[in-house]
């Protein structure tokens, strides 16, 4: 008895060999990992990523680097890797009917004070579904029934608990700068939306300053008003502006009142019905494009009068941007308008329509432009050493709809597996 207490107790201080569950870490072989990286060519053939306490430990190709002996081996083949993809355009954090929608609460033209993630739901089929299709990382934002929606929240799809799924709070402040708020009260347009969301920016921000002055020791304390309490984040740029705007005019607008009237990081929502000429403008003055559902301007009558284009014909708007110079360009589904699952498709038309991906811009569209865009890159959107071990393995280009996912690692554990669930729930 004595003697196998003694054995198993050796044997459970014993290092794991390589390939064995129960390693220290985990070394994850593959014949292609795109890295997505900001910078570089983005891919590392045959290579092994090593994981470690959930955070990316090391990249390299599989010659170049000794795996720990006491690590965890998976090897996945002619699989490839790519990090976890991330869709700041998501009303599919709570709600489970499109026609149940509490973050559209539009008493007020603008509501600064309102917050998504009171409403979120950890376990949300529709978010569960998207795991499926490699969709790691969410920005759950209010409706854009009123011109501030409120605060949004980026969470993580494939945790059980809110405090694991918690990546930032606030996400964004939400703003709709036309296209959906002109139904509020009696009814306004342009002028009246755009007056509005400089009132609240102008208050915000004083208000935001006054918490700034006495926090440095050159004010007095303010009184605390959770109204404007998103603007201090705005202030201080830890959050941004994500704005549901479309047409060129509007779009120029965003670009020139938010980001160059107040100073406030921004990035666009949507974007259509011409407003990829003001691509030239958003790359000068730093404002990412997240674009989708809609990726074409149509020569449909209607949209030619509302958007008042000048050409007829369709036209991809992931093309038009980048043809005026845009760099940072990326992709969202709206969902549940498109559900979840559809991301990846938004970079497969967006190519279809002329995007160029000779440089991976439609795979960077789905991970590290969107996180630059939401100031998460330091955790997320690229696999890269030191960050978030959100990891899928594929099967090809995740801009191929023939393209399936295998598995998914969130902070280092397995949230899906293909081999053994199609639905979590």
């Amino acid at each position: 008895m004595i003697l196998a207490l003694t054995l198993a107790v050796l044997a459970s201080d014993t290092p794991a060999a390589p390939g064995q569950v129960g390693g220290s870490g985990l070394a994850i072989r593959s014949a292609k990992i795109l890295t997505c990286a900001r910078e570089g060519a983005g891919v590392v053939d045959r290579g092994v990523l090593l994981v470690r306490d959930g955070k990316i430990e090391a990249i390299e190709r599989a010659r170049d680097l000794e795996i720990p002996a006491d690590y965890e081996l998976v090897d996945v083949g002619d699989k490839w890797l790519m990090p976890g993809i991330i869709d700041l355009h998501c009303h599919a954090g709570a709600i489970e009917s499109l026609f149940i929608n509490d973050l559209n609460d539009v008493v007020y033209l603008t509501n600064p004070g309102l917050r998504a993630w009171t409403g979120t739901k950890p376990g949300n089929p529709r978010l569960l579904t998207g795991l499926q299709a490699g969709v790691t990382t969410v920005l759950v934002i209010p409706g854009s029934g009123s011109s501030i929606g409120g605060w949004g929240v980026l969470l993580k799809t494939g945790h059980d608990r809110y405090e694991e799924m918690l990546l930032r709070n606030p996400g964004s402040m939400k703003i709709a700068q036309w296209g959906n708020p002109e139904s509020w009260g009696p009814g306004v347009a342009k002028t009246f939306e755009t007056y509005a969301i400089r009132d609240a920016f102008t208050r915000g921000l004083a208000y935001a300053r006054r918490w700034h002055a006495f926090e440095e020791g050159s004010g007095e304390e303010p009184e605390f008003d959770p109204q404007w309490e998103i603007f201090r984040h705005l202030l201080e740029k830890d959050t941004q502006a994500s704005v549901h705007t479309q047409v060129y005019q509007v779009v120029l607008k965003t670009i020139t009142q938010i980001k160059g009237e107040f100073g406030v990081d921004v990035y666009i929502d949507h974007g259509s019905i011409g407003a990829w000429r003001a691509g030239g403008i958003a790359q000068e003055m730093g404002v990412p494009a997240i674009l989708g559902p809609r990726n074409a301007d149509t020569p449909a009558r209607g949209f030619i009068n509302w958007g008042q284009l000048d050409t007829e014909g369709f036209k991809g708007i992931a093309a038009g941007y980048q043809e005026m110079g845009l760099e940072l360009i990326g992709f969202n589904t709206d969902s549940p308008v498109i559900p979840q699952q559809e991301l990846p498709v938004q970079a497969t038309i967006a190519a279809r329509l002329g995007f160029d991906d000779s440089e991976m811009q439609a795979v960077r569209g789905l991970t590290i432009v969107p996180a630059i865009a939401a100031g998460i890159d330091d955790r997320v959107g690229s696999l890269e050493v030191g960050k978030d071990a959100d990891v899928l393995v594929i099967s090809g280009h995740p801009a191929d709809p023939r393209s399936w996912v295998q598995r998914v690692w969130q902070d280092g554990e397995v949230v899906y597996d293909s081999e053994t669930e199609r639905r979590r729930w």
